[in-house]
């Protein structure tokens, strides 16, 4: 039997990953909030929607992943592609 280990770092060679810039305001964007499916995120975000609307923001796109522990589907990527911002939290 044979075991493959991984290694989770990130390739050197690579350029380095950097933070997307701020939105210089809320007022008028497009949010979207992306479920990890853990059992906290759903109120979480109820939460933090009614926020983000007292604060200027016009449209929230929400979509829950199928399962925590796999990656989000492309086509739900693909819904949140029109975000001007997305959050992705853990709920547990």
């Amino acid at each position: 039997m044979t075991i493959r280990v991984l290694d989770p770092r990130l390739d050197p060679e690579l350029e380095p990953l950097a933070l997307a810039k701020a939105l210089a305001s809320l007022d008028g964007t497009t949010i979207g909030l992306l479920d990890n499916a853990k059992i906290g995120t759903a109120r979480f975000y109820d939460r933090l929607e009614a926020l983000l609307k007292q604060h200027g923001v016009r449209e929230i796109v929400r979509r829950r992943k199928p399962d925590s522990s796999r990656p989000v589907p492309r086509a739900m990527l693909e819904g949140l592609a029109r975000a001007d911002a997305i959050v992705s939290g853990i709920g547990d």
